[in-house]
């Protein structure tokens, strides 16, 4: 197969490439490392979205184990990603078939980059893209710090056979960022080869590849210990805690059931509102707004608009959640109640909780969902409608 013609491509645009074919048998869980979860989010959404986020990259591009199609369709769903490409029986394999699935679009340069990494930083990704401007070639590395020596391959670690000199040595990390029809013309000719990285195949091209100063924090997940560690980085980053509250009520008007929390639940009337009433997602859509300061549920979605009418409610959370996701921050824990003497909630708050930790992304056991009486008092009391109050804690960087 020929090399793409390089008056063909497009300079200005770069493109991540995200290698998620691995098993993780290392690992040793129930599914591949970079499809478990992590702050609430699968370790490769997170990858993929530090990417997305990124202004100078044009789109991403996933390299799958066609076996794991569901896992990956659940973890990056909504993010209207290109179709994935299958990978090979090795990680050069995948690289090179993910290569080649870029040729139509003909990229100036692409980022080569491990699922397994979730915590890269938008500052080395720029560096590396930099790098590529008077290289053909740029890898992302930490320079070693500690003493190395060889061992003399006894059991056990054996014995000190020398000290090795340091300097100069540094671990390589990815992103991997190439020009594309270099790296391209390289891995093809490597085809068949086991070389431990995309630099490497470059060198063997006789490409040279420059050295981008990373950072300690874009580790590999490969073990269990590293996601633990992967876990308490972001939340340490996420230093600025917020809590929002928020409160709705609707009026009853003739019907036959009343949606809250994203449920259906039958009953004599229904709910009077402009969208579905759900007085449940409404006060908790305003707790996250206003652990934003970012005005009330009104403001975003105004009820004289009429394209909100009988809307569903989960349409506005999802809202409030994304525009957390946007600041780079994660909603950590969300408390509604349900105020009302009819109809009884507690057979379907299960439901109820397991609806809102759909819509925001996040696990069951950081949603609670209850109810309570005014023992007869107020309009609640009377039966003349609902009430809802909510609070949400919301995490964003410091």
């Amino acid at each position: 197969m020929s090399c793409v013609n390089a008056s063909s491509l497009n300079a200005s645009s770069c493109i991540a490439l995200i290698v998620a074919a691995g098993t993780g048998q290392r690992f040793g869980a129930e599914r591949p490392k970079q499809y478990l979860d992590l702050a609430g989010q699968p370790v490769l959404r997170r990858t993929v979205e530090a990417f997305r986020r990124h202004p100078k990259v044009s789109a991403v591009r996933v390299v799958i184990n066609p076996a794991f199609r569901d896992l990956y369709d659940a973890a990056v769903a909504g993010l209207n990603l290109p179709e994935p490409v299958a990978g090979g029986a090795s990680r050069q394999d995948s690289v090179r078939n993910g290569l080649e699935a870029l040729t139509d679009s003909a990229p100036g340069l692409v980022l080569i980059h491990d699922a397994a990494r979730p915590l890269i930083d938008a500052g080395t990704i720029d560096r590396v893209i930099a790098a590529l401007a008077t290289h053909p070639a740029a890898l992302a590395a930490v320079p070693l710090a500690d003493t190395l020596k060889r061992g003399n391959g006894g059991p056990d670690g054996g014995l000190v056979a020398e000290t090795v000199d340091r300097s100069g040595l540094w671990r390589a990390q990815t992103p991997q960022g190439f020009r594309f029809p270099e790296i391209l013309a390289a891995h093809r000719d490597a085809a068949g080869l086991e070389l431990t990285d995309d630099a490497a195949v470059a060198e063997r091209a006789g490409l040279p590849v420059a050295l981008v100063p990373a950072r300690e924090e874009n580790f590999k997940v490969t073990t269990p210990d590293d996601l633990t560690r992967a876990a308490r980085a972001l939340d340490s980053a996420l230093s600025d805690i917020r809590t929002g509250s928020g409160f709705d009520v609707h009026r009853f008007a003739e019907g036959d059931h009343v949606t809250l929390c994203g449920v259906r639940v039958p009953h004599t009337h229904r709910l009077d509102g402009h969208s579905d009433a759900d007085v449940g997602l409404h006060a908790l859509t305003d707790a996250i707004l206003g652990a934003l300061c970012a005005g009330d549920i009104g403001s975003h979605f105004p009820p004289s608009d009429p394209q909100w009418r009988g809307a569903d409610s989960a349409l506005f959370l999802k809202h409030a959640a994304e525009l957390v996701t946007a600041r780079g921050g994660r909603i950590a824990h969300v408390d509604v109640t349900i105020i009302c003497e009819r109809p009884k909630v507690g057979p379907h708050r299960e439901a109820m909780t397991a609806r809102v930790a759909e819509i925001l992304g996040m696990p069951v056991d950081r949603v609670s969902v209850k109810a309570t009486t005014t023992e007869r008092l107020g309009f609640t009391g009377r039966g003349e409608g609902i009430a809802a109050q909510a609070m949400a804690t919301v995490r964003l960087p410091g």
